[in-house]
């Protein structure tokens, strides 16, 4: 991992102080910037939020799902975990938490946007950070780039259908024009795009391709710390008020990181998959899109929600999180390959 990603969870806290102390002593700057809006979406975080998505893209190869047949195990148990199971458990869970346990504790006119945001962070899976987990668990690349590949096409169709039939079970509203707008723009165009530029730079060459690749490689955190920054400068006041709110959130999140990780690898190892795809199984069935996440929660709550926040405290334990789950399945590799 580079400096950005090995080091993501300080640059988070740093934006946290950064975007708090800012909103706070320039409040009418960032209440212009909020208002920067065209058919509800802010135009300064759209933009951020390509930035921050389509680097990443560029390094999917979408020819590379016709390897799905040679790893159809791993994929199947990553597919059941990403889209049956992640999304319904983490439902459930932001309703046994965020409505039941912790409901005396947080605000009440944002329980409904908590558990929004937490829904839109467990409905996409992750495209990008997957790269570094499997790589660090010497996972298999042709399994993990067929597998996020497969993932970022049933992304295009299923996102909107999921997020509006778990928020609807949750007796949330949100306006189907805006949530297929916001597929559009963080999904659908972010993915020509990206595959276009891909297929450019390659007909220079592979070195050609490569070099891009390092350049535009500190792009999407950088978008992302940027994007934070003026979320907590919205958010400052509540964080100041309620800093209580973001260990709460945090709790569903982890739950569900270690449910789904643990699924994951266990049913590899009962379906007899080998380890070095079982791994990066695991990752990414627990992992998340959370750029995706953020930027949904913004177009359809807006900066100052709960949704948003919910959505923020994914990014904020993703590394030190996932660096653990990298690690048990690295030292239970003995396990795992016991008796197979």
């Amino acid at each position: 991992m580079n400096i950005f990603e090995r080091y993501l969870t300080l640059w988070v806290f740093l934006c946290i102080i950064v975007g708090v102390i800012a909103g706070q002593l320039m409040p009418e700057t960032f209440q212009a910037i909020g208002g920067l809006e065209f058919a509800q979406v802010n135009l300064p975080v759209g933009l951020l939020i390509w930035v921050m998505i389509i680097p990443m893209l560029v390094k999917v190869d979408f020819k590379a799902m016709h390897q799905v047949k040679d790893h159809i195990r791993g994929i199947g148990v990553t597919l059941f975990i990403n889209w049956l199971v992640k999304p319904f458990s983490m439902a459930f869970l932001a309703w046994l938490f965020i409505r039941q346990l912790f409901a005396p504790y947080l605000p009440a006119d944002q329980i409904d946007s908590y558990v929004a945001g937490l829904i839109l962070l467990a409905a996409a899976p992750c495209t990008a950070m997957v790269f570094v987990w499997s790589r660090l668990t010497n996972g298999d690349p042709l399994f993990t780039l067929s597998q996020v590949a497969l993932n970022d096409a049933i992304m295009v169709v299923a996102f909107a259908p999921l997020v509006a039939f778990l928020l609807g079970m949750s007796a949330i509203v949100v306006p189907w024009d805006t949530l297929v707008t916001s597929v559009v723009l963080y999904i659908v165009i972010p993915v020509l795009l990206s595959q276009w530029w891909r297929k450019s730079l390659l007909s220079r060459g592979q070195a050609a391709f490569d070099q891009a690749m390092k350049k535009i490689g500190p792009w999407s955190i950088t978008a992302l710390l940027a994007t934070l920054v003026l979320l907590f400068a919205f958010q400052g006041e509540a964080i100041i008020n309620q800093p209580l709110v973001i260990a709460l959130l945090a709790v569903p999140i982890l739950i569900q990181v270690f449910f789904n990780s643990s699924l994951a690898y266990w049913l590899n190892r009962r379906f007899g998959e080998k380890h070095s795809v079982a791994c990066p199984s695991a990752l990414i069935g627990a992992s998340n899109f959370f750029e995706l996440a953020v930027a949904a929660a913004i177009s359809l709550f807006g900066f100052h929600s709960g949704a948003a926040l919910a959505t923020v405290v994914g990014v904020l334990i993703e590394v030190p999180v996932m660096l653990l789950v990298v690690r048990v399945v690295n030292q239970s590799k003995g396990w795992y390959c016991k008796g197979m």
